[in-house]
């Protein structure tokens, strides 16, 4: 069941089905409308029942309030019923005769069946007598309950125009009970929405019971299988009209009431329709204007034009339709004795009327600038005044934001920019991803050496701190891991990394990717790009390899260190950037400073907190520890079941040199696990500078295969291994227990099992 906002009201929202398209703000005439996250709800305090929302819904999310079920319990009541057909009724219901109509009102359960015109032929004495003899001028006419909201709710300073009256409907539903009795049910059949509203007002409360609309009417006879062109006549109940069945089209009510229309007399106004109710009334309360009577009807066309219209036909169409009515209105009637006699009228016609209007805070003008400024209006021209928010100008959207009737994000060219902005803004996050993602290595710092634990203990003092960073050593050995290091340590870690290395692009091409470029700025520059600085905007940006940028690029970083500002390439203006600085280099820099292809004044810029990062040579203690760890990571990558390498392989590799350090271990790594034929890497699996090492560190020492010592290993290996199979043989694959009885650590046991291959399950009991 669609879920609709818990508003009271005639009219309410399907939250489901609202799209936030605007619409509904656009096409009512007072913005009796509220933005809210999700939809847009009607502000029932402020709404006139014009049902323009209704009309403009193109996802029928605004519904007006079913009054099928209401109808339906009264004639399922003790009470007797009685049907009004409102005075429009000939144009909505062109197809069928209006006895045939009647019959089938009656066959649904109404008792008698009266035409709503009636209602108007009551007001004609009074509407003479105010016309002629007014309280105020100009005088309103009150028939329209959708102008008299209108009056209340938004222009209250022309309530005392307003003539004293009821609307035809209140009339005919007072004057039924008076003559039928209070007890007697009233339902009134229109194609007026704001009947729902009017019946719901204190001064007329009573008269009517229930509005429905034709199209409830309709839906009614379709339930119970009435087909009216099939049903024979039968007669009206109540008095016959005499001169009120025009009052519906435009111009009727002065014809009702005796009221000559004169076109070049100015003291008689008849208006109907939107634009023009809306331009007399602001007229009217400005008083720029002074008739003596004024009627007034929100509908084009008047009350054929209503939103429960018989969109099928024209206004030309209906106005038609009704003066062939009033001409011949093929209708009998069959009048009660009750409602004969001079007495036949309601007791009382008037009412009074009640200020609704509720003022809604203005905000000051600097508060419009600021919520203009919000939108990117700074200046007048900025102000596009699209409408496509709903308000005409941008000043009353910006009003509505400040009264809460609006979003921000109303604002189309504004929400366009901002979603450029963002698809921008994912396309770099996303390039940045896979950048991280395309790195050789993941952001664990590998080691338990004295030098690798300084450098952790540098990582942890600088990376809370805004302080530049520059890191030094040789390639591969691990300066943008530490980088990471620094930025996840570092109050920015929920901002993006951004990381370049300056040796893989041109100097044109790599200041266009730092500072970005402005539309046109070089060849290919088809569209206007944000540079990576901008991009990093609240993080961190590490340039690798920057001893290589050339003078012309150091000079513009420089400026940004020292600004915080970059420009764009192409542009003229600049864009403030709150960027941490890591940056890293292989190269001396105090050499290029002597020689002059690095500049001074950047290199102690940049060198105000200096890491230094040890070779792989010099940390030969966490050689172990990092080999096992690349292992594991080569396991996953080669998709293969390894358990570990043998010890004669980590013996070799501690003889080698690494000029490639780190990156040169994880490659040499993934090299064998690609090789190996089992499950465990052994020395033949790596390069042959490995196997020669571990030779010649054995010469002269008889280690060759063929010696003794050769030998002798060979058989150790053997009787090691078996010695392994019967500890795990008689502990039942129980690798703790099998430990514990070769009376050696378990960390060792385990690593001893995984250089042979073995595993404590192989030897568990079926």
């Amino acid at each position: 069941m669609p879920f609709i906002d818990e508003g009271i009201g005639p009219i309410s929202t399907v939250k489901e089905r609202c799209r936030k398209c605007y619409a509904c703000v656009r096409n009512c005439p007072v913005k009796a409308i509220k933005v809210n996250q999700d939809f847009a709800e009607v502000i029932h305090d402020r709404c006139i029942g014009c049902g323009k929302c209704l009309k403009f819904c193109s996802q029928q999310a605004k519904v007006i309030a079913d009054c099928i079920g209401e109808t339906q319990r009264l004639l399922a009541g003790k009470d007797e019923t009685v049907a009004v057909l409102g005075c429009s009724f000939p144009a909505f219901f062109n197809d069928v005769r209006p006895g045939q109509l009647v019959t089938g009102l009656k066959r649904l359960g109404f008792r008698e069946v009266h035409e709503g015109t009636s209602g108007a032929e009551l007001l004609i004495d009074d509407y003479v007598r105010l016309t002629e003899n007014p309280a105020e001028l100009p005088t309103i006419s009150t028939h329209c309950p959708t102008i008299v909201d209108l009056i209340e709710r938004h222009y209250p300073q022309l309530l005392k125009n307003l003539m004293g009256l009821v609307s035809p409907m209140v009339a005919i539903g007072r004057f039924i009970k008076a003559r039928r009795g209070p007890r007697t049910r009233v339902v009134y059949i229109s194609s007026c929405i704001a009947g729902k509203f009017e019946i719901e007002a204190e001064q007329v409360a009573g008269a009517i019971d229930t509005v429905l609309t034709y199209k409830e009417l309709s839906s009614m006879f379709r339930e119970r299988a009435i087909d009216l062109s099939r049903l024979c006549d039968s007669p009206f109940d109540g008095i016959p009209p005499k001169r009120s069945r025009l009052f519906p089209v435009a111009g009727g009510p002065f014809h009702t009431f005796g009221i000559r229309n004169d076109f070049l007399n100015p003291e008689y106004v008849s208006i109907s329709g939107e634009d023009a109710a809306l331009e007399v009334i602001k007229d009217l309360a400005a008083g720029r204007i002074t008739p003596k009577v004024v009627d007034i009807r929100f509908c084009s066309g008047g009350c054929i034009g209503g939103p429960g219209k018989n969109n099928r036909l024209t206004t030309f169409s209906k106005r038609n339709l009704i003066l062939k009515y009033y001409e011949n209105p093929s209708a009998a009637y069959e009048t009660a004795p009750h409602y004969l006699g001079k007495e036949a009228r309601a007791s009382s016609l008037t009412r009074r009327f009640k200020n609704k209007f509720k003022r809604l805070e203005l905000p000051s003008g600097e508060s419009i600038r600021q919520i203009l400024q919000s939108t990117n209006k700074f200046v007048e021209r900025d102000e596009l005044n699209c409408n496509a928010c709903g308000y005409p100008t941008c000043r009353e959207h910006a009003v509505a934001v400040y009264q809460g009737l609006a979003e921000r994000e109303m604002c189309l060219p504004f929400s366009l920019k901002r979603l450029e902005e963002d698809r921008v803004s994912l396309t770099q996050k996303f390039e940045l991803a896979q950048r991280a993602l395309a790195q050789e290595y993941g952001g664990l710092i590998i080691g338990q050496d004295v030098r690798t634990l300084d450098v952790l203990k540098l990582i942890r003092q600088v990376g809370p701190t805004p302080t530049t960073v520059l890191i030094r050593g040789e390639s591969g050995t691990g300066k943008e891991l530490t980088a990471r290091a620094i930025h996840e340590h570092s109050h920015r870690a929920d901002k993006p990394l951004v990381t370049v290395n300056c040796t893989t692009l041109t100097d044109s091409l790599l200041e266009s990717e730092l500072f970005g470029h402005k539309k046109g700025a070089f060849t290919g520059a088809v569209a206007d790009k944000k540079g990576l600085f901008e991009a990093a905007n609240g993080g961190t940006i590490f340039l690798d390899e920057i001893g290589d940028i050339t003078p012309k690029l150091q000079a513009e970083l420089l400026r940004v260190l020292d600004s915080g500002e970059i420009r764009p390439v192409g542009g003229n203006a600049s864009v403030n950037v709150d960027v941490r600085l890591i940056a890293a280099t292989n190269r001396n820099l105090e050499t290029g400073v002597q020689e002059g292809w690095f500049r001074e004044d950047l290199f102690y810029r940049l060198n105000v907190f200096t890491i230094t990062m040890p070779p792989l040579r010099s940390r030969l203690d966490a050689l172990e520890e990092l080999v096992h760890y690349f292992v594991k990571r080569a396991s996953r990558r080669v998709n293969k079941s390894l358990t570990g390498i043998e010890e004669r392989a980590i013996a070799a590799m501690r003889q080698y040199h690494w000029p490639g350090n780190i990156r040169e271990l994880q490659n040499i790594i993934e090299r064998a696990a690609v090789l190996t034929q089992d499950s465990v890497i052994r020395l033949e699996n790596l390069p042959v500078i490995f196997g020669e090492l571990l030779l010649g560190a054995g010469a002269g020492k008889g280690d060759a295969e063929g010696s003794f010592r050769g030998q002798r290993q060979k058989h150790l290996t053997h009787i090691e291994k078996g010695l392994l199979k019967r500890y795990l043989e008689q502990s039942d694959g129980n690798v703790s227990d099998a430990a514990r009885r070769a009376g050696i650590p378990r960390r060792t046991f385990y690593r001893i099992l995984n250089r042979y291959g073995l595993r404590g399950k192989d030897f568990q009991a079926e």
